[in-house]
């Protein structure tokens, strides 16, 4: 059942502050740092947002101060060419809202990169979906987060159900190819069925799933974020999902932060990358609106940008921004807690860095994982989060949380064990 809605103690649509400018390069790049290629960029092109979602990691709303102009964004998408990206997809906020995002869109079709859009729908009607179709954006993922009253209530806009729904069927009817995206919490969790038979009956293609991190409105509302144990439910509702998804010929994307050396990766990812470790900087590449360059989109901004795009060349921050290298240079060394003695550290990593850096304002422990989640019930034990402190509301902030380990109760340990195969338990 759908959380009711919650008085807010912090802005909404706070001010974002401005680029992280001038920041130091190594004088050199390295021959790891030429070797790494991002093939996929995420580009916030504005942080302005119609809708106001409880669970948005950057706090949408306002536009940045200073976002780049548009002669400034033609400029980062002929670099983004130069480096060898093959693949960005917009973004915002909504990247709608920006009044030259068709101009954007097209220029990057035209460098010979794939041009995709990620997108709330609140507004995006027909006229909207002829403009996607016109700048050459070859798929649109729409979120859609449960179903009405829990999308709604998520959302935080009153018909913003009906208005993604909606604006799926605008980009079909102009022969745009549409994806789904759902962030999995405590409020949607018990709707993931359901949910994937409302976006299958509405012609969806595929289906991409993520975990709620605790980052931005989110870590506002821990109700919202799932326990670690609860990646049980999650991954046996996907594997419940699979074979009515591939009946239905729907790819089931799972994130980067779902899953982990489990008994289901093979079943749900099939051809897919499996997740080793965390990819930002070296096949990933996220760009805020301001011309802030991370390794990946959802970081938070002050730890991870390595340089702004008014101040050095995109190949130069990407070879030379020590925030950018790290996933390059990191090994099992940096792992602390649980992923620090556990089996597939060499290869894991602790997985999603934003995932644990927004829990525990560091890198190198995540206990959303579902090996882990099972490793620890076969010992009758869970893990849960009790955030410590909050979150001071600004765009990628976040709280600091600590894990409890404790004993599963009783009368939930059996029906825990029945989440995963016989052979697990």
């Amino acid at each position: 059942m759908a959380a009711p809605p919650r008085p807010r103690s912090l802005p909404i649509a706070p001010h974002a502050a401005p680029a992280r400018r001038r920041l130091e390069l190594a004088p050199d790049a390295r021959d790891v740092d030429r070797r790494w290629r991002p093939i996929y960029c995420v580009w916030e092109i504005t942080l302005r947002c119609d809708l106001a979602c409880r669970h948005c990691g950057s706090r949408a709303g306002r536009a940045r101060p200073d976002e780049l102009t548009r002669a400034e964004a033609l400029d980062v998408v002929d670099q983004m060419a130069e480096l060898g990206v093959m693949e960005v997809t917009i973004i915002g906020g909504e990247a709608y809202l920006r009044d030259d995002w068709t101009d954007i869109a097209a220029h990057i079709v035209r460098r010979g990169m794939t041009c995709t859009m990620t997108t709330g729908g609140r507004g995006l009607d027909a006229a909207r979906a002829r403009a996607v179709k016109d700048a050459g954006i070859t798929h649109v993922s729409v979120s859609v987060d449960g179903l009405r009253e829990t999308h709604d209530m998520l959302r935080a806009v009153e018909g913003s159900h009906a208005s993604a729904l909606s604006a799926i069927a605008s980009l079909q009817d102009v022969g745009v190819p549409v994806t789904a995206n759902t962030q999995i919490g405590k409020a949607n969790l018990g709707e993931l069925d359901a949910l994937f038979d409302l976006l299958a009956d509405a012609g969806v293609r595929q289906w991409q799933v993520q975990l709620t991190a605790a980052m931005g409105r989110a870590a506002d509302e821990p109700d919202l974020l799932l326990e670690p144990h609860q990646v049980l439910d999650v991954m046996a509702a996907l594997a419940r999902i699979k074979p009515r998804a591939d009946a239905r010929h729907i790819r089931i994307w799972p994130g980067n932060n779902i899953g982990y050396f489990g008994p289901y990766e093979e079943l749900l990812r099939g051809r897919l990358p499996a997740p080793r470790s965390c990819a930002a900087g070296k096949a990933t590449l996220g760009i805020e609106a301001n011309g802030d360059v991370k390794g990946c989109p959802s970081l938070p901004t002050a730890p991870y940008v390595g340089g702004n795009l008014r101040d050095a060349k995109l190949v130069d921050i990407w070879e030379r921004s020590a925030e950018l290298r790290f996933a390059r240079d990191r090994t099992a060394a940096e792992l602390w807690g649980y992923c620090a003695g556990c089996y597939y550290a060499d290869d894991c990593r602790a997985g999603c860095s934003w995932t644990s850096h927004v829990l525990f304002g560091k890198r190198g422990n995540n206990p959303l994982c579902h090996h882990r989640a099972i490793e620890l019930l076969r010992e009758g034990k869970r893990e849960r989060l009790v955030r410590r402190r909050e979150a001071d509301g600004a765009p990628f902030d976040h709280g600091l949380y600590e894990i409890v380990l404790e004993d599963w109760p009783g009368d939930e340990l059996e029906a825990a064990r029945a989440l995963v195969p016989e052979a697990c338990r």
